[in-house]
């Protein structure tokens, strides 16, 4: 069963590179009482990831901190290191994106949206998606039914809101 609107996000641990290096981040701590944007995507520098779904979400983050979101992160089953080295690269780091790691699967394996894709060498990877969570409870759920990320883009995660 995959997530939906109404559900509260489960527990989970994410981690990020910080000062000392990987760091853990709960899910509930990410969250709690607060506003937040979490976006997904199946692999960090895959192409439509890499210069679609990430440039989306830097171009809305104005309007997404206009509408009172605390934070907006995204997700990917890669490791932190990647994550971090991503976000530099792509400007979702300056843009003030979060970049978090779900190494092992473990948020993504909980939310029901784990794939596999083997003719591209994916396994065990997010489905894409992007939500809004207030003190962990989802509100805004838009799941990609395609394969660019229009229903989960930023643009449309700023006319939901």
């Amino acid at each position: 069963m995959t997530i939906s609107v109404g559900d509260k996000l489960p527990e989970a641990t994410l981690s990020k590179i910080g000062a000392e290096g990987p760091e853990a981040v709960s899910v509930s701590d990410l969250t709690k009482g607060r506003k937040v944007v979490i976006f997904a995507v199946p692999g960090a520098y895959t192409p439509t990831c890499h210069s679609a779904h990430v440039p989306s979400f830097i171009r809305s983050m104005d309007a997404l901190k206009s509408k009172g979101v605390d934070e907006v992160v995204c997700v990917a089953v890669n490791d932190a290191f990647v994550m971090k080295s991503w976000g530099e690269d792509t400007g979702a780091a300056k843009a003030g994106i979060t970049m978090l790691s779900d190494g092992m699967g473990e948020l993504t394996e909980k939310l029901g949206l784990l794939f596999d894709a083997p003719p591209v060498g994916l396994k065990g990877r997010s489905k894409r998606y992007a939500m809004m969570v207030e003190d962990g409870v989802v509100k805004v759920y838009h799941p990609e039914t395609g394969k660019g990320c229009e229903i989960s883009g930023g643009e449309a995660m700023v006319e939901a809101l």
